[in-house]
């Protein structure tokens, strides 16, 4: 029977997929995987964002922190980002059509740390130093906004980061944001770590107002040992 695309020969015939000859067939179905150059393309690409955040392209709204001047940012790109800002952003608070007047009030982030939300917002990522310079305020700001990929990103790098000298505020912070790992994770390495951290001044100053941690690091360390 002839092929309905003209030929009697089959799509895929025996040898598409191998023969007895030694050289290597090539499977049609088996997925490509990303390569360096790929991913550098696709960071480039997803970069556009950055770049009329940069150049000020067809912002739409003013966000305030709680110093400095407002930065103009862009709704669409907001509201796809966090349900929380979509909701803000629908009220009867905000002007349809917007305005380059509209203003939303982030209170609780400085000028820096509204940047870098902003940032990570637009691309996705953001660099180690600024992580490490904010990453308790854009934890607070993920947990309070609803972002879950910079929940997830913050949480990350508070795990990479763990040491004897920010163990107690992590553990704080991942109380007061319930992230069950974080904490499992931090109240281990503080029962390891015990006589260097709980010997510190800092655990004097923590225990003051977080007695209930202090009771949690407690029975850990009574778990561990016994």
């Amino acid at each position: 029977m002839s092929s309905p695309f003209g030929s009697s020969t089959p799509a895929f015939s025996s040898s598409s997929f191998g023969s007895s000859s030694s050289t290597p067939s090539i499977n049609p179905f088996k997925p490509l995987t990303d390569t360096e150059d790929d991913l550098r393309k696709r960071i480039s690409f997803l970069s556009g964002f950055m770049v009329a955040f940069k150049d000020q392209i067809h912002t739409d709204i003013k966000l305030k922190p709680n110093n400095g001047p407002c930065i103009s940012a862009h709704r669409s790109l907001l509201e796809a980002r966090s349900e929380i800002f979509k909701n803000i952003l629908s009220s009867d608070n905000f002007k349809a059509p917007p305005t380059d007047t509209d203003t939303m009030t982030l209170s609780e982030l400085s000028t820096e740390e509204l940047e870098s939300l902003l940032e990570f917002l637009y691309t996705g990522d953001l660099p180690a130093d600024k992580f490490k310079k904010h990453v308790y305020a854009l934890c607070a700001a993920a947990d309070k906004y609803e972002i879950p990929y910079l929940q997830e990103s913050c949480e990350r790098y508070m795990l990479n980061s763990l040491n004897a000298s920010n163990a107690l505020d992590i553990l704080d912070l991942s109380n007061l944001y319930s992230k069950k790992k974080l904490k499992e994770t931090t109240l281990n390495f503080i029962v390891r770590n015990m006589k260097s951290i709980v010997s510190s001044q800092k655990y004097e100053e923590f225990a003051s107002s977080n007695p209930h941690l202090c009771v949690e690091v407690s029975r850990a360390f009574v778990e561990a040992k016994f």
